[in-house]
């Protein structure tokens, strides 16, 4: 560790927001730059800090800022440099002299203790005396607070926001309920706000604790896909969190519930049959309150999509007749019912697996919907998602996010993260009809968001294969409609002639059937290499995607996707990808690195973006750099390719689907990671023209039936399988699938009811 002590002789750079600042500091003849976070500092503040000397490639030597003190000046000279700087508004270098020739060293006394009496220096009238006061005291406060707050660890960054959400009331705050933090400053969570508790010496048992860890486990829950948790296992997950005794939290609840915080069910749903305590009580559902009404409120706007049309079937058939005749289009009876459910429902879910017609169904309603000039809205979940739907159709699909119209400004509704869509109740979508694919990797906050926009009367017709994951997200919105049975559904389960020929499609409705495959036998799309060990499976992958599958494929290596079950061990994402990094894409002398928690990025890396950021822009260029197309929103599972890493801006240029490029800084790094190899779950909504899995042992429940069936659907024209074959038998008979607690079937119930 370093320490400078000097004057601010200039503030190079500055971040308003968040106080990121780059300062020339001089003390005795020597000069030095600071890069930290600094939301207090002006030009001519004595400053002391402690960090660690960094070379920066195109600066030169700084220190990096981890701490800081902003000492009072000391002398005469330093005073009129102080307020000669700038710092004070209405203070130039002219006045600041003639203060402190008149008051020489009791300059900084004189003005917060007597500072009516900076009237007597010429020019400073009684208002300009208040004001250069007003602005000492803030300025003092502010710092007070910053310095008041590191005791308790927290960063500088962290600091300003309490301090401008709080002002002088972040004392008592701090001191009595820091939990409060969680509640009302976005980027603390529990954890942070427990850590300053402790350094506070607030009690295990505090009131506030209690109740801060339970909303913390409701919350925590919806990262693994739950939108409420029965009261035991809340209680349970709380009590380790806290390491409080379950008896003493239930008490808590009701306060909870009082205050709108949560909603508590008792006996319902799937588990309401089972869902007994050991002492004979019901079963109860602890909900977050958002989600409980996210979930009822969607119940409630499907129940009014809900509306039968009564076109007579024999008119339908007739039209119908004509467009396949027209089209060369030979379907089935249930697509022909698809087609005359979606004339007459105001709602329609279509489910099938890959080869069944979906996307066959899908054109002929869309014809058949243009032939009566209806207007009709294609969207999916991904931009990849989207994109194969353009292809298909040659209709223009979208996203569901920009058929929505997101804007990055927040709106009041919880779970936003800064998101807004600009389609709503009041500004509904313009369309007859709707059709949204891959349905089954909709979350229940998007659903909710999409049903705001779709006005009853337009038809709305949900497509997907019901035997996919569930979403990323919280819900599992697809299966909880279809299972509620109160809307019209068609099942496309007839594999077509043309996809009857194509090994992955006929395995993979083996796999969902549980059957067994023949993995010895010779296929040209459905490969099965074996493997004993971790590292001759990854030689065999290299090998694949390298050389054996690019020419087969038609495709560049890196649209290649090797996809696994889980994140760490031998043949998890994060191994995988430092050594799929090496060999796809070495370093060299043209490509610039940058290292950021643990991970080497390198231009021409394949990323993904690991999290939803609605207000990241992206903008499409043409030729000579002129935009073309510009936008907000890169989302959880987007690919893209790093195509600029600027150490001089300090910020990455990434490429996504149909040339989006985005601006990442070095500090949000930590929202990408590197894809060469991804999680299956990852590749939800995705199609590759050839995937490669790895099967070796892992965890039993991940191991699961429909997990290595989503990932063999995700290939277009060849899929790899390398590994163990006892293993992906294993996996085709383990019917276990990680339950989610999720309410929307028994929401549905109740509204219809």
């Amino acid at each position: 560790m370093a320490t400078v002590k000097g004057y601010v002789e200039k503030i190079k750079y500055r971040n308003e927001e968040n106080g990121y600042s780059v300062l020339d500091v001089g003390f005795e003849g020597e000069d030095y730059v600071l890069v930290g976070t600094f939301p207090c500092i002006s030009e001519g503040d004595l400053i002391e800090a402690e960090g660690r000397m960094t070379e920066h490639p195109v600066y030169g030597e700084q220190l990096q800022v981890e701490s800081y003190e902003i000492k009072m000046p000391e002398d005469t000279v330093s005073m009129e440099r102080y307020l000669g700087s700038g710092a004070i508004r209405g203070v130039g270098a002219a006045l600041a002299a003639r203060i402190v020739r008149r008051f020489k060293a009791d300059t900084f006394r004189i003005v917060e203790e007597e500072p009516e009496r900076l009237a007597e220096v010429k020019g400073i009238s009684e208002k300009l005396a208040r004001s250069i006061a007003e602005q000492m005291e803030e300025k003092k406060e502010m710092r007070q607070a910053m310095m008041f707050l590191q005791e308790y660890g927290i960063s500088m960054n962290l600091a300003l926001k309490i301090y401008q959400e709080y002002g002088p009331s972040l004392y008592g705050i701090i001191k009595e309920n820091p939990y409060k933090l969680a509640d009302d400053i976005q980027g603390v969570g529990f954890k942070i706000a427990d850590e300053i508790a402790q350094r506070v010496g607030i009690v295990m048992d505090s009131d506030y604790r209690i109740r801060s860890g339970i909303l913390y486990c409701l919350l925590q829950s919806v990262v693994n896909g739950h939108t409420y948790l029965p009261q035991e296992e809340l209680l349970r997950n709380t009590s380790e969190l806290l390491y409080v005794e379950p008896t003493a939290m239930e008490k808590h609840l009701m306060d909870l519930q009082m205050e709108k915080r949560i909603v508590v069910k008792t006996g319902e749903g799937e588990a309401a049959d089972t869902a007994a305590t050991e002492d004979g009580r019901l079963g109860r559902h602890i909900y977050a309150s958002q989600y409980y009404y996210m979930e009822l409120n969607t119940a409630r706007m499907l129940h009014d999509l809900n509306l039968r049309g009564t076109e007579p079937e024999e008119d339908i058939r007739h039209r119908l007749e004509k467009i396949c005749t027209d089209e060369k289009i030979e379907p089935d009876e249930m697509q022909i019912q698809a087609v005359i459910q979606a004339v007459n429902s105001g709602l329609l879910i279509i489910t099938g697996g890959p080869g069944t017609g979906k996307t066959t169904t899908i054109n002929t309603i869309i014809r058949y919907f243009e032939q009566e000039e209806m207007t009709i809205l294609l969207a999916a979940p991904t931009g990849r998602a989207a994109k194969r739907m353009t292809e298909a159709t040659g209709y223009e699909a979208r996203t569901i996010h920009r058929l929505l119209e997101l804007n990055g400004v927040p709106d009041d509704d919880a779970g936003t993260s800064g998101m807004h869509f600009e389609r709503g109740e009041e500004n509904p979508l313009d369309a007859d009809a709707i059709i949204i694919d891959e349905t089954s990797m909709v979350d229940i906050y998007l659903m909710h968001a999409l049903l705001k926009a779709v006005a009853p009367g337009t038809r709305l017709i949900l497509v997907g294969d019901v035997n996919q994951l569930p979403s990323v997200g919280a819900g599992n919105v697809l299966r909880d409609i279809i299972a509620s049975g109160a809307f019209p559904v068609v099942r496309l389960n007839r594999i077509f002639r043309q996809a009857a020929e194509s090994d992955i499609i006929v395995n993979a409705h083996r796999i969902n059937g549980g059957e067994r495959i023949s993995l010895g036998k010779r296929s040209r799309d459905f490969l099965f290499i074996r493997g004993e060990q971790p590292d001759a499976i990854i030689r065999s992958m290299i090998a694949l995607v390298t050389e054996k599958l690019p020419g087969y494929v038609h495709a560049d290596p890196f649209d290649i996707q090797i996809m696994t079950p889980m994140r760490k061990g031998a043949l998890g994402v994060e191994r995988l990808n430092t050594i799929l990094q090496q060999c796809l894409n070495p370093p060299s002398a043209g490509k610039a690195e940058k290292e950021a928690g643990g991970i080497l990025y390198r231009t021409g890396d394949k990323v993904m973006q690991i999290r939803n950021n609605y207000q990241m822009e992206w903008e499409i260029r043409g030729k000579n750099g002129i935009v073309a197309d510009s936008g907000i929103g890169v989302f959880n599972g987007d690919i893209g390719r790093i195509r600029e890493i600027n150490t001089f801006a300090e910020n990455i240029t990434v490429e996504f689907d149909e040339g989006r490029l985005a601006e990442y800084s070095f500090r949000q790094l930590e929202e990408l990671e590197l894809a060469y190899a991804i999680t299956i779950h990852k590749s939800q909504g995705s199609e590759y023209p050839a995937v490669v899995i790895p099967v070796y042992s892992g965890p039993r429940m991940l191991m699961t039936r429909n997990l290595i069936y989503t990932a063999v659907t995700r290939a277009r024209i060849c899929v790899c399988l390398v590994g163990i074959p006892e293993m992906f038998q294993q996996m085709v008979d383990n019917e276990t699938e990680q339950r989610r607690y999720t309410g929307l079937q028994a929401r549905i119930r109740e509204v219809m009811d």
